[in-house]
């Protein structure tokens, strides 16, 4: 299970990296009264009474020009505070609060990483006037400690155990969702009467959704437990969903907001069309929903025992969700009979590979492989004459794939060219029709001419 993240942050010299070493229970970091020796951020398993988790030592956060040395020590700090799960603020409690002190505050203040104030060199006497100065900061009571002699340290674990076993719950359910064995959570959304409760019935093989010729029976998302050939599976019918002009009734309305929330919580989405009517523009404004979600989209033409003209029909339909659907190609169309359940195993078996694409993770090393034969093979273009250095490219996490390209300038590429990028990660590591996000991170330097 990955641990949690706790970044040490706080001004030079109050004490961080000898914290660093108290938690790392060896002298990783180097420790000297001058300020701003450390400059990297440096990295180590920590371990506090029963509490494991990652510890980050930062560079003392400096107010200086980006351009600066100290100024991109700064940046990294920033970095490291906004990918750790929590924030350890050390002042020095002999010093008291000083305007860089107040300053920090007033950036974490805003930041989503939750903070945890510390008073460090607490021992005795001399540090009692900058506990209470440390009120003032707004970040309740701090906890009080000696990094250098380990006084306090019970009080650090207290403070950081409901940070820690929150992020360990997440990460325990992130894990069981990432599981193949998990269920797949499946949502059926489309158009009233597109068949959705009659399909959901024919896979269960029971009458359990009221169905009728009527539009809009369904109201509520309604979650069914199902075992499709030893698999588990979480069906969510949903309400239709029409055009907003015709949402008339408040209960309609709840029922599209309704249907949303389902879309939201599933992992595989099924759009189920009505062979009958074809795809409409309404169709396309759910699909297109479903996928900035970040959701799976498999898409499924219903009632096709009774088409007409099905191969002209299929290939127009194919053509149409290719135009429409621009930024995703080759979304998995099917065809299927809630009326005589054909098609429903091979639409469930689509749905499972689907989930899988979504979930994959692809190496650093592979993914670096990848980049570099891209890259020689069609360079990054200079927007007006300035060079763009990409550096390297990782995936920060799954469900749905997403990548942060790292490097000089990267800011100022194209939007071809990230989509480029993407079509190119889909490709080469088979993630197909679902959705990829790349997002791209320059430092920010307003001086560099790299």
């Amino acid at each position: 299970m990955q641990l949690p993240t706790v970044a040490i942050i706080g001004r030079p010299n109050v004490g961080k990296s000898t914290l660093f070493n108290r938690l790392v229970g060896k002298r990783l970091a180097l420790v000297d009264d001058q300020p701003g020796v450390t400059r990297d951020r440096r990295e180590g398993e920590a371990h506090l009474l029963d509490l494991d988790f990652r510890v980050i030592d930062t560079a003392g956060y400096e107010d200086e020009d980006a351009a600066t040395l100290p100024g991109r020590m700064r940046t990294q700090t920033e970095a490291a505070v906004r990918d750790a799960d929590v924030a350890l603020f050390l002042i020095d409690a002999r010093a008291g609060i000083t305007p860089l002190d107040e300053e920090i505050a007033r950036w974490l203040r805003v930041s989503e990483t939750p903070v945890v104030l510390v008073a460090n060199k607490a021992e005795g006497r001399a540090g009692e006037a900058g506990v209470i100065e440390a009120l003032a900061l707004g970040m309740g009571d701090p906890v009080q400690l000696s990094a250098e002699h380990g006084e306090g340290v019970a009080d650090l674990f207290e403070a950081l155990l409901p940070h820690c076993e929150r992020i360990e719950q997440e990460n325990a359910e992130a894990e069981e969702d990432d599981s193949p064995d998990a269920p797949l959570k499946l949502a059926i959304v489309g158009r009233p009467n597109a068949g959705k409760s009659t399909l959901i019935n024919r896979m269960l093989g029971q009458d359990r959704l009221i169905t009728g010729p009527e539009a809009g029976i369904t109201r509520d998302s309604i979650a069914i437990d199902w075992e499709w050939q030893g698999r588990r599976v979480r069906l969510i019918d949903t309400a239709g969903m029409r055009k907003r002009a015709r949402v008339q009734e408040k209960l309609e309305k709840l029922s599209v907001a309704d249907a949303l929330r389902a879309v939201d919580f599933a992992e595989v989405v099924v759009l189920l069309l009505d062979a009958t009517k074809g795809l409409e523009v309404q169709d396309l404004k759910i699909a297109d929903t479903v996928l900035r979600e970040g959701r799976a989209l498999v898409i499924a033409l219903n009632k096709w025992d009774v088409a007409e003209n099905a191969s002209s029909l299929f290939n127009g339909v194919k053509g149409a969700l290719d135009e429409g659907l621009a930024q995703v190609k080759g979304v998995p169309l099917l065809t299927v009979s809630a009326a005589t359940g054909k098609g429903i195993d091979m639409l469930i078996k689509v749905a499972f590979e689907t989930r899988d694409a979504w979930s994959r993770r692809v190496s650093t090393g592979a993914l670096n492989r990848w980049f570099e034969r891209a890259m020689e093979a069609n360079p990054p273009p200079a927007p007006g004459g300035k060079r763009i250095k990409p550096r390297y490219v990782t995936q920060a996490k799954t469900r749905p794939p997403s990548f942060i390209l790292f490097g000089t300038r990267v800011d100022l590429l194209p939007e071809s060219y990230r989509r480029y990028l993407i079509n190119g990660i889909r490709r080469e590591f088979g993630f197909g029709a679902v959705p990829v996000r790349l997002t791209v991170r320059a430092p920010r330097n307003p001086f560099d001419r790299d």
